[in-house]
């Protein structure tokens, strides 16, 4: 488990100008379903994201065997 704070996440994409950003991280287990911390944060950087002017186009949780869980796939974005 990973703590992150969405100041230290959007400070990439402020520092590049972004428009719009895709998150990624993988879970060492191997299973890509979201925890309840994953759906949290990813609600939170949403909203800072639109805060900010930023899209947030999808958030990708990466399993082993080449699954995923994408939450703009699942309509959760």
């Amino acid at each position: 488990m990973s703590l992150v704070h969405p100041r230290e996440v959007w400070r990439a994409a402020l520092h590049l100008c972004a428009a719009a950003v895709v998150f990624v991280h993988n879970h060492p287990s191997g299973d890509p379903a979201p925890s309840q911390e994953d759906i949290e944060i990813t609600r939170r950087l949403k909203e800072t994201g639109d805060m900010l002017g930023i899209r947030v186009l999808d958030h990708v949780v990466l399993g082993d065997d080449g699954r995923f869980f994408s939450f703009s796939d699942r309509g959760l974005l």
